[in-house]
């Protein structure tokens, strides 16, 4: 039996790309219960941390032949961001969540190269979409206005705002498909 535990993590990523399932072991040894912690400091619910680090875990096992990291620690870390802040979005918990935990916003300011391309690149496509879509997807995503809110706002059908969100994330996880990584956190 080979001793995985010794491996770094690059190679265990290149045996991970060649579909050796004791490397994904390894991998979740070393990293699930750092990312479980990180979870449970945020949403303070042990299901919704389980259910979150295991969503990583199923993505990366998915998407295992299409990798490219250069630090897995920093990628992993970075992937249960963006799925905490999925989760918080749409949480029922997420008023008590904010308010219990003021430091939750400054936790997700990340100035990695890695966000800041995400945030270029997300940029980049908000630009090219449609006046109202545009004014919708920002309303939601950067003032965090739900859609009720922001049918109110704009005076139209909340059916109407989740109908243009749904289509405008289906167009941004189709402009991120070279970068699948974070269309599954989106």
């Amino acid at each position: 039996m080979t001793k995985y535990f010794q491996y770094s993590d690059a190679h265990l990523i290149d045996l991970l790309q060649g579909n050796d399932r004791d490397a994904f072991s390894e991998v979740y040894a070393r990293y699930s219960s750092l990312l479980y912690n990180y979870a449970y400091n945020i949403l303070e619910n042990e299901e919704e941390c389980l259910d979150a680090v295991q969503d990583i875990f199923v993505w990366l096992w998915t998407n295992r032949q299409k990798l490219q990291v250069s630090c897995l620690k920093a990628y992993l870390l970075a992937a249960v961001k963006y799925k905490l802040v999925r989760v918080i979005r749409t949480s029922k918990r997420r008023a008590e969540i904010l308010s219990r935990r003021a430091e939750v916003s400054d936790v997700f300011i990340d100035d990695s190269v890695e966000v800041k391309e995400l945030r270029a690149v997300i940029n980049d496509f908000v630009k090219t979409l449609p006046q109202r879509a545009k004014e919708i997807y920002l309303l939601s995503r950067e003032q965090q206005l739900t859609n009720k809110e922001i049918a109110a706002q704009l005076g139209i059908a909340e059916k109407t705002v989740e109908n243009q969100m749904t289509l405008t994330l289906k167009k941004l996880k189709l402009h991120l498909g070279k970068m699948s990584f974070w269309s599954v956190f989106l």
